[in-house]
């Protein structure tokens, strides 16, 4: 399943109307969700009859088309869904209890409800919102699919305007990979964004100090704007564009640096880290954030899976700590950025610590091309093979603090 997206231009009577069925969207998720908390039980067939009740009771419903009132059910029902999930697996912490949204950005719809021009440059969605037909703007190619092949279709609202999304059901890996034969471990980090296990550094970018400067002035923008004023609206659209385009460099720079790391080996072992509990520590939140590990490591296993190579998610316990020579654990503060061993053995922290990774990731998978792991290998591992996304990490939790 791929995700090809357009800027959506139309009329301002047309995005009111988008506005309109995303409000119809969110009232219908949050009272699927309310329907369970009052009846603790019901299935996903008991909150798709809730939605033909809120058609047959509510107008600004029943003009939303059907597939999308399901589409809005089926949202509700994974977040419900996902706290069973985590109470089964006794995952630690909180387990994700569903919330009522308060500012959804999103209307889905299934394959009725809109159709495609003979040119697919533009789209008209049928139902009684009033959208109607908007045009496309982007650069990729909707001929070289199937019809049948589009599952849904997102109106998604951002900052910057609305946006169409097309979720096509497609192979999408790459034939024809030839090999490497290289292996690489790497650790994340603050002063750098990640160490390779062959002593490489990548810079860390830290978009959101460089545009903190500029976030603070827009703020201050908000903040001498009258409440429920039009010029705050749009000093609040000015800082919403600021922030939409920090996350948007973040993301890109994690898609091409993994993109390059994937292509240029043919294992990547990588820290299974906790980011959640990461950020707790309020000294180094914002510094966390802005380095975008979760990103990183999405298209970590993205790409893995598409050009057919390994990825592996190791526990991150006591690799900076642990000689990558002789496997002392020499302990050590954060501040200590050189790791000095007693057999002699000198070397950068992150350094040492991305061997280590590569090392724990070579003795559960074994050589490249073994696709059996071994379940009596030492360490609370985890791994991702060719076609399989990362599981979470099976039992402990980090239990050192992320290697700066």
């Amino acid at each position: 399943m791929i995700v090809l997206e357009f800027k959506a231009k139309g009329k301002t009577t047309q995005y009111a109307a988008i506005d309109s069925a995303i409000r119809a969207t969110q009232f219908v998720r949050n009272k699927a969700i309310r329907h369970w908390m009052d009846n603790r039980g019901v299935g996903q067939k008991e909150l798709y009859r809730l939605s033909k009740t809120l058609r047959e009771e509510f107008s600004f419903v029943k003009a939303l088309n059907s597939s999308a009132c399901q589409a809005a059910i089926e949202r509700a029902y994974s977040a419900i869904a996902r706290v069973h999930d985590n109470c089964k697996k006794s995952i630690p912490g909180k387990k994700g209890y569903p919330r009522f949204q308060k500012n959804c950005r999103s209307v889905e719809y299934k394959t009725s409800g809109w159709s495609l021009s003979e040119t697919c440059k533009q789209i008209t969605f049928t139902d009684k919102k009033g959208i109607g037909k908007l045009k496309l703007k982007g650069t990729w190619d909707l001929n070289f699919y199937q019809l049948e092949q589009i599952k849904r279709v997102r109106l998604v609202h951002r900052a910057d305007g609305y946006y169409v999304q097309f979720l096509i059901r497609t192979e999408n890996e790459v034939q024809d990979v030839q090999p490497t034969g290289k292996n690489i471990g790497l650790d994340v980090g603050l002063k750098e964004f990640y160490t390779d296990s062959n002593g490489h550094t990548e810079p860390n970018p830290k978009f959101y100090r460089i545009g903190e400067k500029r976030l603070k002035f827009r703020q201050r923008r908000v903040s001498r704007k009258n409440i429920g004023s039009a010029n705050r609206k749009r000093a609040i659209n000015k800082l919403g564009r600021v922030h939409l385009k920090i996350s948007r460099q973040r993301e890109e720079h994690a898609k091409r640096v993994a993109r390059c790391v994937i292509q240029s080996n043919d294992l990547v072992a990588y820290e299974d880290l906790r980011i959640r509990n990461l950020v707790k520590n309020h000294c180094l939140a914002k510094s966390i954030n802005d380095a975008g590990w979760y990103q990183f490591r999405k298209w970590l296993e993205y790409f893995g899976v598409k050009f057919g190579k390994i990825t592996v998610a190791v526990n991150p316990a006591y690799t900076s700590q642990e000689c990558s020579s002789c496997g002392t654990l020499i302990k050590k503060s954060l501040s200590t950025r050189t790791h000095v061993c007693q057999c002699g053995f000198v070397l950068d922290r992150d350094w040492n610590a991305a061997i280590n990774i590569l090392k724990l990731a070579l003795s559960t998978t074994g050589h490249v091309g073994t696709w059996v792991i071994d379940p009596n290998a030492s360490g609370d591992l985890a791994s991702t093979l060719v076609g399989v996304i990362l599981s979470k990490q099976a039992e402990s939790l980090s239990e050192e603090s992320p290697h700066f």
